[in-house]
């Protein structure tokens, strides 16, 4: 069993994709760009965008009762290696410990040039 999950807390899927997927056990999130859902507009510097696609995570989370600290797994994805420090900062503000595994690439582009993008794996 797969279903969606819908929240008006964070943006909408840009494609032929679901935002985030539950299932019996776990959510799939999917890689959340730092959009703000009320405004469709990304934050200025890398540290806005990582708090707004963290932001967007966690509401997603949300409307199935659960919070980062269900998260097990992450995946960084940054437009330049070089911000990894200003984005490990603001990542650590919304995990604690036992913190999420996690893999970081720098990638040549995101989608609508974001800065970053992240997805997430949570267990219930």
């Amino acid at each position: 069993m797969k279903k969606a999950i819908v929240t008006e807390n964070a943006p909408k899927a840009i494609g032929p994709y679901s935002a985030a997927i539950e299932t019996e056990t776990t959510i799939y999130v999917s890689g959340q760009l730092p959009i703000n859902p009320a405004t469709g507009a990304f934050p200025e510097g890398i540290k806005e965008q990582t708090r707004q696609s963290l932001t967007n995570i966690k509401a997603i989370l949300e409307e199935k009762g659960l919070t980062m600290d269900n998260v097990v797994k992450t995946t960084v994805l940054l437009k330049d290696m070089n911000t990894f420090a200003d984005m490990n900062g603001v990542y650590g503000e919304f995990f604690k410990e036992p913190y999420p595994a996690r893999a970081a690439f720098e990638v040549a582009r995101l989608p609508k040039d974001a800065m970053v993008e992240i997805e997430a794996i949570a267990v219930k």
